[in-house]
């Protein structure tokens, strides 16, 4: 059966932050993700997962500045500097946390700037980030984001993330699969799903309904066959539930209940 990690920044908002981590636990979570740590103290952080006997399975890396509309680093021009800053605090940040796979998030393509030089600077970042990872014995993930929800993401379909990662050839950089971007973008994701997860380069998912990233029992996807099709590949990792839920988390949960 697969895996859940709840999703803090989107799960359990009816709680302030540090409280949603007791109140994933008492739901049954064995594991959390967010979207950033940075704003408290990772001493405290730590505490509240070992409190409640939760992982931390996932985090991104600094975005650039948030509040101002900027999404990721690793493509832009002349952010290589503080592209690299971020990512040593997102590995200190992890090594704290015990977290084994931190996102690295693209960023909005600069308009008028050609593609191919934005992708040149994305894959030396990458194969840059790859080998620092690696000598943290931590996972770096990039994520394919459909651009409804964020217009001018660099990155955007599963086919051209794994080229990617194979370009770059670090073993510990994965393809971040969300399973709801992909339906927006794509679709056919039981094919995409059986095609990529046995590969190894898929290291970690994500879920919500299509298409108000409600409850997965909601929407377009059926995602009681989805679970089956990841159980018949193998796969073996978290699945984060990052989605907003319609009415309270606590009382949306049933899909995952039934599922149990």
């Amino acid at each position: 059966m697969p895996r859940f990690a709840a999703n803090l920044s989107m799960l359990y908002t009816e709680h302030g932050f540090l409280d949603r981590f007791a109140a994933a636990a008492a739901d049954g979570f064995e594991a959390v993700e967010y979207l950033f740590p940075y704003a408290w103290p990772a001493a405290e952080l730590a505490t509240r997962l070992r409190d409640h006997g939760l992982q931390q399975v996932l985090f991104n890396a600094p975005p650039g500045d948030w509040d101002a509309g900027e999404r990721g680093l690793a493509c832009l021009p002349g952010r290589q500097g503080e592209f690299r800053r971020g990512l040593h605090q997102a590995l200190d940040t992890a090594m704290a946390l015990d977290c084994p796979r931190v996102h690295l998030m693209a960023g909005l393509a600069p308009s008028g700037t050609d593609r191919a030089r934005l992708k040149d600077i994305y894959l030396a970042n990458l194969s840059w980030a790859a080998a620092e990872a690696a000598s943290a014995g931590r996972d770096v993930l990039i994520e394919p984001i459909n651009t409804r929800d964020i217009p001018g993401y660099f990155l955007n379909r599963q086919d051209e993330a794994h080229r990617i990662v194979e370009a770059v050839g670090a073993p510990n950089l994965k393809v971040q699969m969300d399973l709801y971007h992909c339906q927006i973008v794509e679709g056919d994701v039981t094919t995409k799903l059986r095609q990529y997860l046995p590969t190894g380069r898929v290291g970690h998912l994500q879920i919500a309904g299509v298409p108000d990233r409600h409850e997965p029992d909601q929407g377009e996807l059926a995602h009681g066959h989805l679970f089956d099709v990841i159980d018949a590949t193998g796969w073996q990792g978290w699945i984060g539930c990052e989605y907003r839920p319609a009415a309270g988390t606590s009382a949306g949960l049933g899909w995952w209940r039934r599922r149990r």
